[in-house]
């Protein structure tokens, strides 16, 4: 390279370096770049169990009125009854979830299938984000009273936070239960069926 060149990039490469206004343009972009890739990481996770479920906001709050009727029939039959469908149930975790500042659990479909009740969603938590995929096997003992055994439990790659798996059940509880159902009123639960995106609920006045 002839030397006559060296002086003239010398200049040039220290007026970059030392130019303010440049500097501030060259921080704000790599701020940028580094905020829009943090955005970015996703973990992975495990697929969703199904199709998505469509929300309907006018079901969001079925699942406390159907309690509510049954308790009410249940005073002259003696039995209560609930149906629930997946678009209620799922309907019911969007309402109660959105009530709180920052939730564990984002976008929840609830899956009635098997047996099984399948909560999927987004767990975000700092730069990171995953789907999350809990199955539910809810059991009735012979004393009548709700049991929640969690079949799977899965993060993306990392084991379940302990306090979104506590969050998930207590949501599941109180879906089968009601805040006015079994658990408050002293009502005998009997049988408990899950298939085909509906979940059944018998029970009997103690």
């Amino acid at each position: 390279m002839p030397r006559d060149l060296l002086p003239e990039r010398s200049i040039i490469l220290r007026s970059v370096l030392i130019n303010p206004s440049k500097q501030r343009y060259l921080l704000v972009i790599l701020v940028m770049l580094l905020a829009n890739l943090a955005c970015q990481i996703d973990i992975g996770g495990p697929d969703r169990p199904g199709e998505a479920i469509i929300k309907d906001p006018a079901q969001a709050t079925e699942v406390a009125q159907i309690w509510s009727q049954a308790i009410t029939e249940s005073l002259s039959a003696g039995q209560v009854v609930v149906i629930f469908n997946e678009i209620q149930i799922t309907g019911f975790f969007a309402n109660r979830l959105n009530t709180e500042s920052s939730p564990l659990l984002q976008e929840p479909q609830i899956y009635l299938r098997d047996g099984q009740i399948q909560v999927y969603g987004i767990f975000e938590r700092g730069i990171l984000k995953s789907s999350v995929l809990m199955r539910v096997e809810p059991t009735i003992d012979i004393d009548g009273q709700l049991s929640l055994q969690v079949i799977e439990a899965s993060v993306g790659p990392i084991p379940a936070p302990q306090l979104l798996m506590e969050t998930i059940s207590a949501l599941v509880t109180e879906a089968l239960t009601g805040s006015i159902g079994s658990l408050a009123t002293g009502i005998k639960l009997s049988s408990l069926a899950i298939a085909d995106g509906e979940m059944s609920i018998v029970g009997e006045i103690r």
